[in-house]
């Protein structure tokens, strides 16, 4: 194979690589020029633009997230600014690291609890990092000692602190369910706090740094918009008053039939006849919300488990098992979040029951609305009732014989309830369950309520047992919140006012942004009927099972429940009482629910019963609704040994948390007696319903009766 001959490089070749060589030096030197030029002319310019790009120059203003308050502005959730402890190591290297030793000893002075090794490594490692943060959420007494060093000693540098704000809850365990609690990230979590997230979060502000001519630091800042204070309908001495009695309960019931809380669920709800609001609201067991991960809050309480399902979808089961400090030491972090969350929940609002006999009335309401019955009634109870091939008894297994409807209502008779639904027919039935909204969302004001739709049927799937069983309050769910807001309805002359837990909305002014006022939604019975129904649920506590429930001093009305729960062979029962006051004029309403107490015989509505008669002994005073009644010696004695005057005293302790007087100490500082005087609707002044005379407003001494009064 013949070799190829190489090729020269010829001279026209040469010459334009060389050309090539000085075109490329010639640019290189233009563009070295021009560098220079631009240093020398421009250095001021671009030394701003780099300095302006330091971090601190520029910064985040943490908005302040707004109170939450009882309808007394006691304040339930508020802020408290701490800081955030950050290292500059850009500035405590610089003349040289003159600043490392000086800075370093001072924090190891006034902050014992951090390693200034390490932030030296740190510091050393980094000298350019601007923000390095080693300590969070201190107060301000945590760092007043520093502040005063560093403004002492000029070679204390590279150390300043962010301000950010941290959420508390004075009355710690107080009213849990329904305020709920924030992430990290100010994101609120269950209750008011998630419900009201946006309103009560306000809106960030930023300092903007930029250099002058003269290389001089000047700031531009735009404040932050702090987030507005939710005014909640809840009155702190109802809602402790009501938390007394649920955790005495627990207190007396615990590890009774087995090892566990005295109940696996406690409710309660105290709410305003004529208006919807809810003066307290509460479960057991509960938390505190200052340190919600708190896991000696499970223990006694019932595990449960998560259950995946198809479609991405899981439910939660209970395991059988109650929690002591064995079972949680092997539960894993995912169980136990599990648990926390369910322990989380508002039970008054989240879980679903079947009501029992409490749902009588509501059957009893919508045959005579629908005229198909008459007060006049009459029905024979022999203990059961065949309904087609289910023979359904009576709680009295033998018969209550011929009684009136009264005596029906009263005596919570199952067969006459079962002949009153049959006569109406399933579909007049299904109408007015969906009238006082079973199976529906109250709507009320707080994150989490459930719909109860699938326990329901519609009167197209009712067959003969499901009416008769649906008559006293079984084979469906309903919601504690459900139930209460319509039994108010049932008792008010039949307006179903929507539930609400805040009554107005106010900005850091003091300004009222958003008034939410009782809003009725309809009517769903006439007054007629409502006042046949009061004059039932009073003989339920003069002649039937809820006698025991009646406070000294005053008449109400009310209705026992008892629902046994599946399996139906099972000693598991839902207990409950659901009362009102005065039973002739009702103002407060009081629903307690006993979810598996902890006794081998768990079917005594008496649980219930008694925790409902002692709320009502303190709240009803407290809301200045007179008695009723007579006080025989014993109650009399009851009500002394009681010593109501203390209930006055749960919202001055929060007030006044650190304040160590008692009672008796702060007597004198009592409203005199003629402030808790009802007030006359038609001039607006108080009234001494001893003497009928009208009161000066400053004084109490009694005014010229004639006065006229100007309504604006």
């Amino acid at each position: 194979m013949q070799k190829q001959k190489p090729r020269k490089f010829s001279k026209t070749s040469q010459k334009k690589v060389l050309v090539l060589f000085f075109l490329v030096l010639a640019a290189f030197i233009f563009l070295f020029a021009r560098i220079v030029w631009l240093i020398q002319n421009n250095e001021t310019e671009y030394q701003k633009q780099v300095l302006s790009q330091r971090s601190y120059d520029s910064r985040t203003l943490p908005a302040r997230r707004g109170d939450i308050v009882d309808s007394k502005g006691v304040k339930l959730a508020t802020c408290e600014k701490v800081y955030n402890l950050v290292v500059d190591a850009s500035v405590m290297t610089t003349k040289e690291g003159k600043y490392v030793e000086p800075t370093l000893t001072a924090l190891d002075q006034c902050f014992p609890q951090l390693d200034t090794n390490e932030i030296r490594s740190f510091v050393k490692q980094n000298p350019g990092n601007q923000w390095h943060v080693v300590l969070k959420k201190l107060t301000f007494d945590e760092i007043s000692e520093f502040k005063a060093l560093q403004s002492e000693n000029k070679e204390i540098k590279g150390i300043w602190f962010e301000e950010e704000f941290r959420r508390i809850y004075p009355g710690g365990s107080l009213a849990a369910d329904v305020i709920g609690f924030t992430r990290t990230d100010n994101h609120g979590l269950y209750g008011l706090e998630e419900y009201y997230n946006k309103e009560l979060n306000g809106v960030d502000g930023r300092t903007y740094g930029y250099l002058d001519d003269d290389l001089n630091l000047q700031k531009t800042v735009k404040p932050a918009v702090d987030g507005y204070t939710i005014h909640s309908t809840l009155d702190v001495n109802v809602q402790s008053i009501v938390e007394k009695y649920l955790k005495k309960f627990n207190e007396e019931h615990k590890d009774h039939y087995h090892q566990g809380n005295g109940a696996e669920n406690l409710g309660c709800i105290v709410m305003e006849v004529n208006t919807g609001n809810i003066l307290a609201m509460a479960s057991y067991p509960t938390f505190d919300l200052n340190n919600t991960k708190d896991l000696s809050a499970l223990l006694g309480s019932v595990q449960v488990e998560q259950v995946d399902k198809e479609n991405g979808y899981f439910e939660i089961k209970k395991t059988g098992k109650y929690i002591n400090q064995e079972l949680l030491d092997e539960m894993t972090d995912e169980e136990i979040l599990t648990n926390l969350n369910y322990l989380w929940k508002n039970y008054c609002i989240t879980s679903s029951y079947e009501p029992g006999s409490t749902f009588k009335p509501f059957t009893v309401a919508a045959a005579l609305e629908t005229d198909s019955i008459s007060p006049d009634s009459y029905y024979e109870c022999l203990g059961s009732w065949q309904v087609g091939p289910h023979n359904i008894h009576c709680h009295n297994r033998y018969g209550d014989g011929v009684i009136s409807l009264k005596s029906a209502v009263a005596q919570s008779c199952n067969v006459a309830m079962m002949k009153i639904a049959t006569t109406m027919g399933a579909e007049k039935f299904s109408k007015f369950q969906q009238a006082f909204n079973f199976g529906l969302k109250t709507n009320i004001d707080l994150a989490g309520e459930a719909r109860t739709a699938d326990f329901l049927r519609s009167a197209d799937e009712m067959d003969p047992s499901d009416l008769a069983t649906y008559s006293f309050g079984q084979n469906f769910n309903v919601t504690m919140i459900q139930l209460a807001t319509g039994f108010c309805s049932l008792i008010n002359g039949g307006y179903y006012y929507e539930p609400h837990m805040v009554s107005k909305i106010t900005n850091t002014s003091g300004v009222t942004v958003k008034s939410i006022e009782p809003r009725v939604l309809k009517q769903t019975i006439s007054a007629s009927t409502s006042a046949l129904i009061r004059e039932y649920c009073q003989a339920v506590v003069t002649e039937g099972t809820g006698k025991a429930a009646r406070p000294a001093g005053y008449m109400i009305g009310g209705k026992t429940g008892t629902a046994q729960t599946y399996p139906r062979d099972g000693n598991d029962f839902v207990v409950s009482f659901i009362g009102f006051a005065p039973v002739d004029d009702p103002q407060i309403l009081v629903y307690v629910v006993v979810d598996r107490v902890n006794e081998g015989k768990q079917d005594n509505v008496g649980y219930a019963r008694e925790i409902v008669r002692n709320i009502f002994t303190e709240v009803l005073p407290y809301e200045n609704i007179f008695m009723t009644e007579e006080l025989s010696a014993k109650e009399q004695k009851e009500l002394e040994d009681r010593k109501l005057e203390n209930t006055l005293q749960y919202g001055k302790a929060m007030e006044n948390p650190e304040s160590t007087e008692t009672p008796q100490e702060t007597e004198q500082e009592k409203d005199p007696v003629w402030k808790s005087f009802p007030i006359d609707p038609a001039t607006g002044y108080r009234k001494d319903p001893n003497t009928g005379e009208l009161l000066d407003p400053d004084t109490g001494d009694p005014i010229n009766s004639t006065m006229k009064v100007i309504d604006f």
